[in-house]
C-alpha cells in the first residue's frame, strides 16, 4: 500500500543516520502523533490516543534531517504511507512507516532559522560557499512591465504588506 500522507507530531527518538555500502544516506526516527481536544466540562486539554510512525528520509533529505531535527521537537512530515504486518516467533504486530518526501519544524510551536544547502543530492557543498540569504540563491523575478509580460506577479515591498 502506498498513499500520500501529511503528519504532525513529536520526534520521539534521536534520529538515526547511516550510509549504506552503496553510499545512500538514510535517516530514520519514530514520530508520536497525539490528537488533543479541549474538554469544556473539565476546562482543560485532553490527550487522545497516540499513533506511532517510523519516518525514514533518504538522500539529501536524510542529510538535512540529521543536521536539523532532534528528539523532542515538533515536526511536519509529508510522504508515502506504508503499513506492514510482521511476525517474529510468537509475537506479531503492525508497523506504520512513512517514506518522507518533505520534513520540517512545526512553526505553530516555535521558530526556525532556515539555511539553504547546496549539496546536489550527494551531501557536497559547505556552508562556506553558501549564499548569505535565500534571496541571493533564488532567481530574480521580473519587475514592472516585464512581470506582466512574463505572467509573474510583482513582488510587493515589505512596507506595502497588509499585516
Amino acid at each position: 500500500m502506498s498513499d500520500q500522507i501529511t503528519l504532525t507530531g513529536l520526534v520521539a527518538t534521536t534520529p538515526r543516520h547511516l550510509v549504506t555500502s552503496e553510499g545512500l544516506p538514510i535517516t530514520s526516527f519514530r514520530l508520536a502523533s497525539t490528537r488533543r481536544r479541549f474538554d469544556r466540562g473539565q476546562q482543560k486539554w485532553i490527550d487522545g490516543e497516540t499513533n506511532w510512525f517510523t519516518v525514514t528520509a533518504f538522500r539529501q533529505l536524510a542529510i538535512n534531517t540529521v543536521g536539523s531535527i532532534a528528539k523532542g521537537q515538533r515536526v511536519l512530515v509529508t510522504g508515502r504511507l506504508r503499513v506492514r504486518d510482521w511476525e517474529s516467533g510468537e509475537r506479531a504486530g503492525t508497523t506504520v512507516e512513512v517514506d518522507a518526501d518533505a520534513l520540517g519544524h512545526d512553526l505553530t510551536f516555535g521558530t526556525a532559522d532556515f539555511t539553504r544547502s547546496l549539496g546536489g543530492g550527494s551531501g557536497a557543498g559547505s556552508r562556506d560557499d553558501a549564499p548569505e540569504s535565500d534571496a541571493e540563491a533564488a532567481p530574480s523575478a521580473p519587475e514592472g512591465d516585464d512581470a506582466a509580460e512574463a505572467g509573474a506577479d510583482p513582488i510587493p515591498e515589505a512596507a506595502a504588506l497588509p499585516f
